[in-house]
């Protein structure tokens, strides 16, 4: 039986970014497309990013959300993937062309002709709405299976934060056991960067402004060493001795201090997103043909499968489960860096519409 296509949920009507209740169309279900009822749905700095128009972009009214868990509760006449009662995950795309070179390698992330999971718009005009929400639509190509074992509530920063990590890994031959990864900053991205690195079998390093921080990477999170950024004596000591790093930190920083860090043919994969360009003496990276590289989130492919690595290694993420009557607090919370390491907000059990 059809449902209702009017949706509820947040969205952010200016720069402000103050969060605020919001009912909209969902777009027709077509033959190929699910609907879901939105369980969870992580925030991701990129949430923050959009609705306060740092990056100049903001389509108002946004409403934000790109790490969806939800169930299945429509299916077009042509789906194949999945039944209504399935348990579903949608990432930070939700359309792609299908058909460049791109989409045809498993790489749909970088097709030119991407469509985002909220403040975008479908090739017709349609707009897109985001997981702070009640009910989705989505293409059944763009949305993943949640293995079993996995927790909901846990599942929606792996299809941001986890596939960030996990596809520069698998890329870049730094999946290889025994090899050795800085993790330059430990968030949201860099946490989840070491549990990935230790499931690989490799020699974790993290590397850290924060010196308060050693204990939780090498106790908790089982990274075998630690340094802290700014001791000189200790990033020297470390000369030469990396495969790669994953620069998770997003705030401007150099990136010349990592670099003699690596071995030869060593590299740097950026994925914390700076807003100033980044100043780089290249016959550093000459000299022992050393590459600084940059990846984004993965393929619908290469998600579904780091979704199941994460089920077997049981990787989760560490989350705070908030109320969407706390999602302004979160965000404010975020903008300080105050959470270990993702919010969560509990969608289906905490939304009031009307």
């Amino acid at each position: 039986m059809e449902q209702s296509n009017i949706a509820f949920g947040l969205a952010a009507n200016d720069a402000i970014g103050v969060l605020s209740p919001f009912s909209f169309s969902l777009r027709p279900k077509g033959d190929n497309d699910i609907v879901l009822k939105i369980l969870y749905c992580g925030i991701c700095h990129t949430d923050l990013s959009v609705i306060k128009n740092e990056w100049r972009n903001a389509k108002y009214p946004v409403v934000p959300g790109h790490e969806i868990v939800g169930v299945v509760t429509e299916v077009g006449s042509n789906v194949q993937k999945f039944k209504v009662g399935d348990n579903v995950g949608v990432g930070y795309y939700i359309g792609s062309c299908l058909s460049c070179d791109d989409c045809r390698q498993d790489s749909e992330h970088y097709c030119p002709n991407l469509v985002g999971t909220f403040n975008s718009s479908y090739p017709d005009g349609t707009k897109t709405y985001g997981g702070f929400s009640d009910k989705f639509v989505v293409n059944e190509h763009f949305a993943l299976r949640i293995p079993h074992k996995l927790p909901l509530e846990k599942v929606g920063p792996l299809m941001c934060a986890g596939i960030t990590v996990y596809t520069p890994l698998k890329e870049h031959g730094l999946d290889q056991p025994g090899k050795h990864l800085g993790v330059a900053g430990l968030g949201g991205l860099g946490h989840l960067a070491v549990k990935f690195g230790k499931a690989f079998g490799l020699k974790v390093t993290v590397i850290s402004t924060s010196p308060s921080k050693e204990k939780e990477a090498t106790e908790r999170l089982g990274a075998d060493s630690f340094i802290v950024s700014q001791d000189p004596e200790q990033m020297k000591a470390a000369t030469g001795t990396m495969d790669g790093i994953l620069d998770t930190v997003s705030a401007n920083h150099s990136l010349m201090a990592l670099i003699p860090l690596l071995k030869t043919r060593g590299k740097i994969i950026t994925l914390g997103g700076m807003a100033k360009p980044a100043e780089i003496f290249l016959y550093s990276l000459m000299q022992r043909g050393k590459t600084v590289a940059g990846s984004i989130v993965g393929g619908v492919k290469g998600t579904q499968e780091m979704l199941y690595f994460a089920e077997e290694h049981n990787i989760t993420p560490d989350v705070e489960i908030v109320g969407m009557n706390e999602a302004n607090i979160a965000m404010e919370r975020l903008q300080k860096s105050d959470v270990r390491y993702r919010f969560v907000i509990d969608v289906a059990n905490t939304i009031r519409s009307g």
